[in-house]
């Protein structure tokens, strides 16, 4: 089981995704736990405020320190938990990541909002994480995507365990073709090697296959798999 907790001023808008389909059901065999903190109930501000506006000037507001830091001492044993700030400067999140974080038993997500951190929130953290070069109004899509992304790879959340081995990015590679039924829609015919029933030629066909879509649309991986 993995635990979550993610630090965020819209614990609904994070929530949203546990409620259907895959991760409600890892939820309920407690192969996935996630909790939400609203870090806004720890500031000390009259107001209750998280933020405010930078030393030296400029737009926007920036988050304080104090909040995060009190929200990540409430959790239990936060000590031990592998805490990450989500930010657009940090490392670019692959599945590589994903793999590596579905080891941890225990993950923090720090959501971040407005202009951007107090830069001495940095160091609460153990990695900073980006989900692509684009900004955000905040951090909780991101965390969205993690969340999603790591749960698929413990054992038992998919339905079929087969699935995650075979998904895009596996090995350096985009995944081969899927095809189901109808055999002929509008004149395109599922590959016949498909239907053969001889799966030691399926596999060929599909590993031939998934080294040429690679090839023309990500040939980037290739070269990363290489490195």
């Amino acid at each position: 089981m993995i635990k979550f907790d993610c630090l965020t001023l819209f614990p609904k808008m994070v929530g949203s995704i546990l409620s259907d389909s895959i991760l409600k059901r890892a939820i309920e065999n407690k192969l996935l736990e996630v909790n939400f903190i609203d870090f806004r109930s720890f500031s000390k501000m009259k107001h209750k405020n998280v933020d405010d506006s930078p030393y030296g000037g400029g737009a926007g507001m920036v988050l304080m320190a104090p909040p995060i830091y009190e929200a990540i001492h409430s959790i239990n044993d936060n000590d031990k938990a592998f805490k990450i700030l989500l930010t657009p400067q940090g490392e670019k999140y692959t599945e590589k990541t994903a793999k590596m974080l579905a080891s941890k038993e225990h993950i923090i997500l720090i959501c971040g909002h407005y202009e951007g951190f107090d830069e001495r929130i940095r160091s609460f953290a153990d990695m900073e994480l980006s989900i692509g070069d684009y900004v955000l109004t905040g951090g909780e899509i991101a965390a969205m995507a993690i969340i999603d992304s790591v749960s698929r790879l413990i054992p038992g959340v998919l339905h079929n365990d087969m699935s995650a081995p075979t998904d895009t990015f596996e090995n350096n590679l985009i995944e081969f073709p899927q095809y189901t039924k109808p055999y002929d829609f509008m004149g395109m015919k599922v590959p016949d090697v498909l239907i053969s029933g001889n799966h030691q030629e399926i596999d060929k066909w599909r590993q031939a296959e998934s080294l040429k879509k690679t090839k023309e649309k990500r040939p980037d991986l290739l070269k990363e798999g290489n490195n």
